[in-house]
């Protein structure tokens, strides 16, 4: 049994900043692929940042250069700072930890619970 524990959620000034960890549990899994998702009330969910076991990174347009996402391999977690936040910032925020590449499909991918983001004006 996999999870995916995050934290670090919460309510920040616009401007401020906000750490977020995504923690993932279980035996015999190593995250390949981690990576970060928002979803606004009434809007699709979508990606954030991303970051492969290599250490390559992508971002969202809206988020470069305020969000940088990494990973502990050792922990077996993956970080998103996010700096300069704003209110179009403010969301349900979700990990997402994919593993074992099966040519066309990930076999092990999973989602975290959700973690509140809201950043006032």
């Amino acid at each position: 049994q996999v999870q995916l524990v995050e934290s670090g959620g919460g309510l920040v000034q616009a401007g401020g900043s906000l750490r977020l960890s995504c923690a993932a549990s279980g035996t015999d899994f190593s995250i390949n692929i981690g990576g970060w998702y928002r979803q606004a009330p009434g809007k699709q969910r979508d990606l954030v940042a991303a970051i492969n076991s290599g250490g390559s990174t992508n971002y969202a347009d809206s988020v470069k250069g305020r969000f940088t996402i990494s990973r502990s391999n050792a922990k077996n977690t993956v970080y998103l700072q996010m700096n300069s936040l704003k209110p179009e910032d403010t969301a349900v925020y979700y990990c997402n930890a994919k593993s074992g590449w099966a040519g066309s499909r990930w076999i092990y991918d999973y989602w975290g619970q959700g973690t509140q983001v809201t950043v006032s004006s």
